[in-house]
């Protein structure tokens, strides 16, 4: 693959960049480069497209490289979609024949990327300044030279445990400035699927958000990368990748995209901005505070709210005793509720806490610009890192997670039941009717019994047969939903939050996020 753009090539590359700048990466509808799209363009711009899609092929290819086994005169093979290829022509025509959406949205994400550098070129020349990391990447913009060499590895050693506890899925995120959230977009998806990797990867221009599960070797090997990138080494460190046993078999598929913001908030990070946060509490110091928190719970006035910042669904299973987990459904319903609680907080020290810790990065920035308390703090690393230190803390039950695992179990303790019979249960899985991504709590027993829904409603939807297309649209159509207030109201800044609080019959399912 070339590793730069010739200087024949780049005489008309301004003709071809603005023809493509504006090209919506998420529309999947993309046109076929070999119908009306390619018709569209001149001469010089085909040219330049033409370019771009030979270098989107190629980047495919090598990310589908694998060591060759020693007895063959061959350095390399491909693997993809589960089939091994032995010679060139084979991958290129598998690849051709098969991919031809992933190479087309390859082909425009490279011409953004080329678009960001000619325009950045520009801005630079007329302040007559120059950004060294620009020019670095500038100059390494080919993103086959951003991937680990991992061609003393055997195939072997980079998928072993992929499919058992063997391997590893990593929770990380990163805020700071990315001017170019498109390039980091082909890149990591470049990087996973080089290293066999699965999950998803939220990238915005505030930062990156990622989940990725593999083998240790693979997951290791990300780590190392994203440590020595210059966008990520002077925010990013080791104890930033949160680790449990898993592997890439607890994803269903590797998805990487870009968005506005790195957790769904549902605010401009133009208005809610992630650099005025709340004050970051060690699990250490964060442990010290909620004990002070518990000893004082039974006073008449207490002048401090441990707030759970998750979904009802992931406090349902597990949480810090005495907290006050929102009825909300999404991270997005969080301003709404901050909105129409406002009074509870009132002169009130907020300890904030969630997965991994990025939802409070913002969550408390939204509650400390409404100015209204007086402190917000925020456990650093989330009850992920929490429980590394303290398995038998405050934090009772299990750890939620967006993937096929569901939960993490760091103690023995049950704090949910089951939504038909009452017994204690804390296993999810997804309600029995397909149109329905509700999550559901039902013990073995109720489940023999036939109990496999989330409400009356679905299980006698389930139970007929799909009339056509529209029962797609039954989603969010059911009884556990429509009848919980969007935005639940709390009775008053003086309730006393129980240690134990009821876990709610009702269940239901949102996007990822930490």
């Amino acid at each position: 693959m070339p590793s730069s753009t010739s200087p024949d090539q780049e005489d008309d590359q301004e003709s071809c960049i603005l023809k493509f700048a504006d090209l919506d990466l998420k529309d999947t509808s993309l046109i076929n480069p070999n119908s009306s799209l390619k018709a569209e363009l001149d001469v010089n711009t085909k040219k330049k497209y033409s370019f771009a899609k030979k270098k989107a092929f190629a980047l495919f290819v090598k990310t589908k490289e694998v060591p060759a086994p020693s007895f063959d005169c061959k350095e390399k093979w491909w693997k993809c979609c589960l089939q091994l290829f032995t010679d060139q022509t084979s991958i290129h025509r598998h690849v051709a024949t098969q991919h031809a959406d992933e190479i087309c949205h390859q082909t425009a994400s490279i011409l953004k990327q080329l678009a960001v550098t000619l325009n950045t070129s520009k801005s630079l020349k007329s302040a007559d300044k120059k950004n060294p990391l620009i020019e670095y990447l500038t100059r390494n913009h080919e993103i086959s030279t951003w991937l680990p060499d991992i061609s003393c590895f055997s195939l072997d050693e980079q998928t072993s445990g992929q499919g058992s506890d063997e391997g590893e899925v990593l929770l990380y995120y990163c805020y700071c400035d990315l001017e170019d959230p498109h390039w980091v977009c082909a890149w990591q998806t470049a990087l996973c699927q080089h290293l066999h990797l699965t999950g998803k990867v939220r990238i915005a221009t505030e930062g990156i958000n990622g989940t990725v599960g593999g083998s240790k070797l693979a997951t290791r090997l990300y780590v190392e990368v994203m440590l020595s990138c210059p966008l990520f080494k002077d925010y990013l460190c080791k104890d930033d990748f949160k680790a449990s046993k898993g592997g890439a078999f607890c994803f269903p598929e590797l998805r990487v995209g870009v968005f506005e913001e790195i957790v769904p908030m549902g605010i401009s990070p133009n208005k809610i901005s992630y650099k005025k946060p709340g004050i970051h509490l060690s699990p250490g110091e964060f442990h010290k505070e909620v004990g002070k928190f518990l000893s004082q719970a039974n006073q008449e006035q207490n002048d401090t709210i441990l707030l759970d910042c998750r979904n009802f669904y992931e406090s349902k299973i597990g949480r810090f005793q005495g907290c006050l987990a929102p009825d909300i459904r999404k991270f997005s319903y969080f301003p709404s509720y901050v909105d129409k609680n406002l009074e509870l907080f009132r002169e009130k020290r907020v300890l904030m806490y969630c997965t991994g810790g990025i939802r409070c990065e913002r969550g408390s920035a939204y509650l400390k610009a409404k100015g209204v308390c007086k402190e917000v703090f925020q456990l650093k690393g989330g009850i992920h890192k929490y429980l590394e230190e303290f398995p038998d803390g405050f934090y009772k039950g299990k750890l939620f997670v967006f993937d096929d695992r569901y939960a993490l179990s760091y103690n023995n303790d049950v704090v949910s039941e089951c939504s038909y019979c009452g017994a204690p249960w804390d296993q999810y899985r997804l309600c029995s009717t397909p149109q329905c991504r509700q999550l559901v709590l039902t013990c073995p027993a109720c489940q023999g019994q036939g109990f496999t829904a989330c409400c009356v409603t679905c299980q006698d939807k389930g139970n007929r047969p799909a009339s056509g297309p529209t029962q797609n649209s039954f989603k969010e159509e059911c009884e556990c939903t429509a009848r919980r207030p969007r935005i639940p109201s709390e009775l008053s800044q003086q309730t006393q939050f129980p240690l134990n609080p009821e876990p709610r019959p009702d269940v239901g399912e949102d996007g990822p996020g930490q």
